[in-house]
C-alpha cells in the first residue's frame, strides 16, 4: 500500500517525501484509515514502528481540510501529551516536518525552560500543541492555554506517562478539554492500566495492535557479554576504539553513573556527553543534537531518555547496565532497527544482574546469545542469592540474639553456687557504694545527658 491510497492530501504527500518515506508502516496503515473515519483509537506497536506519522499524518489531513481565513486567530485545535521533553520535541520536529506545505502552527511545551516564551507563543494562537503533563498544568493553572475548542487529544506513550506517575495529572486535563472529541491512545504495551485508561477516556474505540506486547524487532541483533563489574567501563572503551564506532547509545541505570561514564571515556579520547533529569533543557538538547550530527561518538542516557530518541539510522546500543524493569529493555534497544534498518544491542552483564537478565528472557521470550572477549569477559555468571524482607529482618533478628547469647553466660549453663554468692556480695557492694556517694551519682547523670546530647564523650 501506498500513502496515497491512505487518503491524504497532495501537499502532505509532498512533505512525507521528501523525509524519504515511500510506503506505510504496518501501524500506520492501520491506524491512518480509522482516525480518518473519526473513530477513536486504542493502538499498541513496538517502538520505532512509526507510531508518530500514524497519528499526526491523519490530524493534519484533518485541520488541513477545513476552511478558515488567514487573517482568523489560530487555536487550539489538536492536543498531544507525552511523557518527556525529548519526546516532545521528536513530535514537534515531526509535525513541523509533516506540515511543511500546510498553514498550521505547532507549539511545544514543557518543564525545564522558562515558561513565559511559551507563554507569548501560545497568546499568537497556535493549531497544535505538544505538551508534557506537569508544564501543561502549569499553564492551565495560570490560565494561558484555552482547551476549550480542542477536536483531538493524543495521549502518546501512555504507559511510560503512568509509570511516571502522570494519571492525575492526565486527568485533569482531560476534564478541561470537550467531551465532543476524538481522542487517540498510543502505547508500546496492552497493559491492565492501559486499558482501564482507555475505557476512562475513550468512546468505543477501535483496536490496533500490529504486535505481540515486548516483542523485540527483528532487525536489531542481540548479545550479551558476561564481566565483572570493574571491568565493564575497560570493556566498553574497547569496543568502541576496535569495533570503530562513530555512534553509540550506552544506558545507565542511574544519573551520577551516567556522569562518571561520560567522564571516563572522554578521558579514554571518546567524545561523549550524558543526558539525564539532572541536566538543564539547553544541556539535553545540545547533548542530542549533537549526537544526532556525530559530533559527538556516545550518549550517555538514563531510561528518562529512552523513548525521547529518535535516530533512524543509530547502529548501536550499549546497556552498560541492565535495568531492572525488563520492559525498559525492550524500549532501550527499540533505539535502534528503526524504520527497517539494522541495529545492534549489547548487554554488559555482571553477577548481581543476573537475575535481571532472566528477566529480561522471560518477558521477551528469547535467548540472548553470550559472546566471548579474551581478557575482558568471564565464562558464567554467579547469580546472588534471593532473600526475602522476612528473611532478612528474621537473620538480622537472630544475629542479635546471637551477639546477645554471646555477650551474657547461657542460662542453659550450670553456674556454681560459689559464683553465685560472689556475683551477689559485687551487687551488694556496688549498691552500699552508690548510697554513700549521691554527688558522684549526679555527676555521672550530668554527664550520661551530655553525652546523649552529643556535647562530649562519656566517660566513668
Amino acid at each position: 500500500m501506498s500513502f496515497i491510497k491512505l487518503g491524504l492530501n497532495s501537499n502532505i504527500l509532498k512533505a512525507i517525501e521528501e523525509q524519504g518515506y515511500t510506503k506505510p508502516t504496518l501501524i500506520q496503515e492501520q491506524a491512518i484509515p480509522k482516525i480518518l473515519e473519526k473513530k477513536d483509537l486504542l493502538a499498541a506497536a513496538q517502538t520505532g514502528t512509526g507510531k508518530t506519522a500514524a497519528f499526526t499524518l491523519p490530524l493534519l489531513e484533518f485541520m488541513s481540510s477545513k476552511s478558515h481565513k488567514k487573517e482568523q486567530k489560530a487555536y487550539i485545535k489538536a492536543l498531544i501529551l507525552v511523557p518527556t521533553r525529548e519526546l516532545a520535541l521528536q513530535v514537534f520536529e515531526n509535525i513541523q516536518s509533516y506540515s511543511k506545505y500546510l498553514h498550521l502552527k505547532t507549539a511545544v511545551i514543557f518543564g525545564g525552560v522558562g515558561i513565559n516564551p511559551q507563554k507569548a507563543s501560545l497568546r499568537k494562537g497556535v493549531d497544535i500543541v505538544i505538551a508534557t503533563p506537569g508544564r501543561l498544568i502549569d499553564h492551565m493553572s495560570q490560565n494561558t492555554i484555552d482547551l476549550s475548542r480542542v477536536d483531538f487529544l493524543v495521549l502518546d506513550e501512555a504507559d511510560r506517562m503512568l509509570d511516571m506517575g502522570f494519571i492525575h495529572d492526565i486527568k485533569r486535563v482531560v476534564s478541561k478539554v470537550p467531551s465532543q472529541r476524538q481522542t487517540l491512545l498510543f502505547s508500546a504495551t496492552f497493559s491492565d492500566e492501559i486499558k482501564k485508561l482507555s475505557n476512562s477516556f475513550l468512546t468505543n474505540p477501535q483496536t490496533v495492535e500490529v504486535a505481540r506486547s515486548n516483542t523485540l524487532s527483528e532487525q536489531v541483533s542481540q548479545a550479551v557479554h558476561y564481566v565483572t563489574k570493574e571491568k565493564k567501563k575497560n570493556l566498553l572503551a574497547f569496543l568502541i576504539h576496535t569495533q570503530e564506532w562513530n555512534q553509540v547509545l550506552v544506558f545507565t541505570r542511574t544519573k551520577h553513573g551516567a556522569n562518571r561514564l561520560s567522564e571516563f571515556l572522554n578521558k579514554s579520547n571518546i567524545s561523549s556527553l550524558a543526558i539525564h533529569g539532572n541536566k538543564s533543557q539547553g544541556a539535553r538538547t545540545t547533548a542530542l543534537k549533537d549526537f544526532k550530527a556525530k559530533k559527538i561518538r556516545v550518549l550517555v542516557a538514563t531510561d528518562i531518555a529512552a523513548r525521547g530518541i529518535d535516530i533512524e539510522l543509530l547502529p548501536h546500543v550499549i546497556n552498560y547496565e541492565l535495568p531492572n524493569v525488563p520492559e525498559d529493555y525492550v524500549h532501550r534497544i527499540g533505539r535502534t532497527g528503526r524504520a527497517g534498518n539494522i541495529g545492534e544491542a549489547l548487554s554488559l552483564v555482571c553477577d548481581e544482574e543476573a537475575q535481571f537478565l532472566e528477566d529480561i528472557e522471560k518477558l521477551t521470550k528469547t535467548t540472548i546469545p553470550v559472546r566471548d572477549i579474551e581478557g575482558f569477559t568471564i565464562s558464567s555468571l554467579k547469580k546472588p542469592m534471593k532473600t526475602s524482607n522476612a528473611k532478612n529482618k528474621s537473620t538480622k533478628r537472630n544475629s542479635s540474639k546471637t551477639n546477645e547469647r554471646r555477650a551474657k553466660p547461657s542460662s542453659n549453663k550450670r553456674v556454681k553456687n560459689s559464683d553465685k554468692k560472689d556475683f551477689k556480695k559485687e551487687i551488694d557492694e556496688f549498691i552500699n557504694n552508690r548510697k554513700e556517694q549521691p554527688s558522684k551519682r549526679n555527676s555521672n547523670r550530668k554527664i550520661t545527658g551530655n553525652y546523649r546530647k552529643g556535647l562530649g564523650s562519656k566517660s566513668k
